[in-house]
């Protein structure tokens, strides 16, 4: 078995003597590798994430190669679920408990279905570089990789912890719901024997937005444990007082997750009225996405009060496929984007605080047309305003070469986010940072080799891309 802490500092990145994902010519490729060599060991900086804290928290190995390879990533679910294999074959239905052989071989069956797809590319990196499985995942040699995958897994150096420093991991944000006591968090911070940041994301969406299941329910927990009245000022002040215990515990963000970014910022009376209908379910559609865009707009606003970075995730229908939502649940491989529009959507928001200072709100989408006509233009004037990476189905080799493109010649380098993996998959973190450092020194090489940036000014963004970017955009 290969090294668990691989030297040089590159290769602890990823298979850093290889050239994958640099260009084709040989000229371009030559400079793309010197800059990626500036950047490959360089420390993890993860601002938005879904691992569970307690995975490091309580720091307990791994059950097997199924259960952190398959079951944990959606992006690998899906495409299984695509090509017939049904979800609860690969562990994601506790009721109905699986062999992770049988999950395992389940994938290697199937596995020339995520050749060119970023999955693909992302468990052959870390099955190489963690593991040194240097054979083809098929049904010939799965049992061997899983053998040797779950040896491993009974060793210290494949602990979570011990990974989360092998990863050079400086910064991990995980994703928390409002009423989380955070306790984890806390420990984690005490905890002198653990070495990094893991910290908390303030995400409100089932408490601000009345389609949410059990709406009703979760604003009537939040009002009575911060003893507020059940009144649109009182469900405010509940929730500013949440943010303000998520900061107390190390926050920098919160997220919202929307459909559409739509905002509006309503009289206190209109806002009141929306808010007993909602609390009651006799909210009419429009009185839904009025009440969801004037709740935006309040996240942005106390935003401004508090400092937090407001991160919009917009674009995605979720659990689109009901049957398995009822099933399996939430984030289970079927969210599906839709067409996003950004410009007029928050023009409420912008004209109230886009110039406000230390205001930061940073766009992601899922659409690629909304890049290059909407979120850069805002970017390149909106001093609160920064570029998310991409994201989801876009976080993928070209997709995030098409996205550089479209959005770099009007905003630049530096209003853009840095690149963020927004993964439950924990061990996926390290290819997919190195695939992004790979991707922005391919990007850059060409911009040199056209004469269009020097070579120097090339090695100080591929730098800042990793650092300075996203420790600015973040408040880190």
């Amino acid at each position: 078995m290969r090294d668990a802490h691989p030297t040089p500092a590159a290769e602890r990145a990823g298979v850093a003597s290889s050239d994958a994902l640099l260009p084709a010519d040989q000229r371009t490729r030559d400079i793309a590798r010197d800059l990626y060599s500036e950047v490959a060991g360089a420390p993890i900086i993860s601002p938005h994430g879904h691992v569970d804290p307690r995975l490091l928290a309580d720091d307990t190995p791994f059950q097997d190669p199924a259960e952190l390879l398959i079951t944990r990533d959606h992006y690998v679910t899906r495409l299984l679920h695509s090509a017939g294999v049904d979800l609860w074959e690969l562990g994601l239905d506790p009721s109905r408990p699986v062999d992770p052989r049988s999950a395992w071989r389940r994938l290697a069956e199937n596995w020339h279905r995520f050749a060119g797809t970023a999955s693909g590319y992302w468990l052959t990196h870390e099955l190489s570089s963690l593991f040194g499985v240097d054979e083809e995942l098929d049904e010939s040699s799965a049992d061997r990789i899983y053998d040797r995958v779950a040896v491993a897994l009974t060793e210290p150096e494949f602990r979570p912890r011990a990974l989360f420093e092998q990863f050079r991991i400086e910064v991990l944000a995980t994703t928390d719901d409002p009423l989380d006591d955070l306790e984890t968090h806390r420990l984690l911070g005490a905890d002198r024997s653990f070495h990094g940041r893991v910290l908390p994301t303030f995400r409100p969406d089932a408490y601000v937005d009345p389609d949410s299941a059990a709406f009703t329910e979760n604003v009537t927990k939040l009002l009575a444990a911060t003893g507020e009245s059940t009144s649109f000022a009182g469900y405010l002040g509940a929730l500013a007082a949440r943010r303000a215990h998520f900061l107390a515990r190390g926050a920098v963000s919160a997220d919202h997750g929307v459909l559409e970014p739509f905002t509006s910022d309503l009289a206190p009376t209109t806002a009141e009225g929306l808010f007993q209908q909602a609390l009651t379910g006799t909210l009419d559609p429009a009185g839904v996405r009025l009440f969801r865009g004037h709740m935006l707009f309040q996240m942005a606003r106390m935003s401004v009060e508090d400092g937090l970075v407001m991160t919009v995730h917009a674009g995605v229908r979720r659990n689109h496929h009901a049957p398995t939502f009822r099933r399996y649940g939430a984030d289970t491989g079927h969210d599906i984007p839709v067409r996003t529009e950004y410009t007029e959507n928050l023009r409420p928001l912008l004209d109230a605080f886009g110039t406000a200072p230390g205001f930061h709100l940073v766009l992601f989408a899922v659409d690629e047309t909304v890049h290059s006509r909407e979120v850069a233009p805002l970017a390149g004037f909106y001093p609160s305003v920064y570029i998310g990476a991409p994201w989801w189905f876009l976080d993928a080799p070209d997709a995030i070469l098409r996205w550089r493109s479209a959005v770099t010649e009007t905003a630049g380098f530096y209003r853009s986010s840095g690149f963020i993996d927004d993964t439950r998959a924990f061990l996926s973190i390290p290819a997919r940072h190195d695939t992004a450092r790979r991707l922005d020194a391919s990007f850059l090489a060409r911009l040199v080799v056209e004469g269009r940036v020097s070579i120097s000014t090339a090695r100080r963004i591929a730098r800042d891309l990793v650092g300075t970017i996203p420790r600015e955009v973040f408040k880190l």
